[in-house]
């Protein structure tokens, strides 16, 4: 018996998202258990199982389009099966067989009273998708004359060729397309370009609206001298090689930030209606990029562990970061965030409050530049830290003293040890 793929709840907070990938094309056989497809939601993607066994008779969403949790993605069944009941849509055969529309399409199309058995898809393998019904319903009429093949539709789609202007008797092919594109007038300017925005994309604009929009944030810089941070660093580094652990600063910038979060909770808190939560450990996130956007998982409990342990922990995160395959609560539950830009050059820049988090810090280039030390001009590799920091939670002195707090620790790194 036919059955209905839904898109899966992979978190509390879910409530949307999208097929980014699909691992079975229609008419595959598919094994319980069988990664099917992959789902991308927040700024993560989930393989996912199938959770029956049969073939993969339709596949009822586009790549990237966004559905909410529920909403049925696919139909697996026995070959020949008749599953249009199952999906809601009349069991009548039009010449291009079943009708392929997204669940968004059709919904539409009842809105607006459009006969969807009429309209020619521009989606993949000819679906039908929202445009296509919007365009029907606005002009009908001159729908109904271009009569193309799902390969011409698609491919008039992708180069921009209107397929109303092709004068043709008869169906359109493809190659009408290729002859219309082929007689155009080379174009001297290049044209823009429309691209849809990802997922990830939408969740990052919404959580930086967010923070701009609901924090009060107050930035905080502050330089300091990398001097002895730069020895630290070496000696700690040479102590390790041999177990193949590699220690950066970011994972030295981890310790002493947990040691000051320590020292000052309303660092470590966040606000939630009218209560203060004080965090018992500082759960500290490292702002990695991907292509497209980034990502902050969060190392928990950062003040209870090594260096060494951090450095293992860390990179283990930023490689399964990298790869997208994260679990959820390792981008959850985060109480602080690190963001390091100084491999770009930058010599201040003012990062972006994570919320709920209370602070995040930017660290900047490192230069070597004079300064004055008991009276005598010095190079000294120096570097500025940037702090901001939800005013709601912190003033100004209290912000000013945890800075300055990491500042003293990163300048006397083997304050550490004590």
């Amino acid at each position: 018996m036919a059955a209905l793929v839904t898109m899966p709840k992979l978190g509390l907070t879910m409530n949307s998202g999208s097929v980014s990938e699909w691992k079975k094309k229609e008419g595959d056989a598919v094994n319980k258990g069988e990664i099917l497809f992959i789902a991308a939601t927040d700024k993560l993607t989930f393989d996912v199982e199938s959770p029956e066994e049969g073939f993969l008779l339709a596949i009822l969403v586009n790549i990237n389009e966004e559905v909410s949790v529920g909403s049925p993605l696919a139909v697996i069944g026995e070959k020949g099966e008749d599953y249009s009941s199952l999906i809601g849509v009349s069991p009548e055969l039009t010449s291009r067989g079943f009708i392929k529309a997204s669940p968004l399409a059709k919904k539409t199309a009842r809105d607006l009273g459009v006969d969807i058995s009429q309209i020619h898809g521009s989606g993949p393998e000819g679906r039908i998708v929202k445009k296509d019904v919007v365009a029907f319903a606005e002009s009908p009429s001159a729908y109904e004359k271009v009569k193309a093949s799902p390969m011409a539709e698609r491919m008039a789609a992708e180069l921009g060729v209107d397929l109303a202007a092709i004068e043709k008797q008869g169906r359109i092919m493809k190659e009408d397309v290729m002859t219309t594109v082929s007689s155009l007038p080379s174009r001297i300017l290049a044209e823009d370009r429309r691209i849809p925005l990802s997922n990830m994309r939408k969740v990052i604009g919404e959580r930086m609206l967010l923070s701009t929009t609901s924090i009060p944030a107050v930035s905080y810089n502050m330089e300091v001298d990398f001097t002895f941070l730069i020895a630290f660093r070496k000696s700690v580094k040479e102590a390790v090689s041999k177990q193949g652990v590699k220690i950066s600063y970011n994972h030295i910038f981890m310790k002493i930030c947990a040691q000051a979060l320590m020292e000052h909770p309303m660092a470590n808190a966040s606000l939630e209606g009218q209560e203060v939560i004080l965090h018992g450990n500082a759960n500290i996130g490292l702002a990695v990029a991907l292509e497209g956007g980034l990502v902050v998982p969060n190392v928990k409990a950062v003040q209870t562990k090594s260096l060494s342990q951090l450095a293992v922990e860390t990179e283990d995160l930023v490689a399964r970061a990298r790869a997208n395959q994260l679990e959820l609560e390792e981008i959850q539950g985060g109480t602080f965030t690190i963001t390091n830009m100084g491999m770009f050059g930058l010599h201040s820049f003012t990062p972006i409050v994570n919320p709920p988090e209370a602070c995040i810090l930017a660290i900047n280039t490192i230069v070597d530049r004079p300064v004055v030390i008991d009276g005598e001009l010095k190079v000294r590799p120096m570097a500025m830290l940037s702090l901001s920091a939800d005013h709601r939670l912190l003033d100004g002195a209290d912000a000013a003293k945890f800075l300055a707090r990491i500042k003293e620790l990163a300048e006397n790194p083997y304050l550490l040890l004590l």
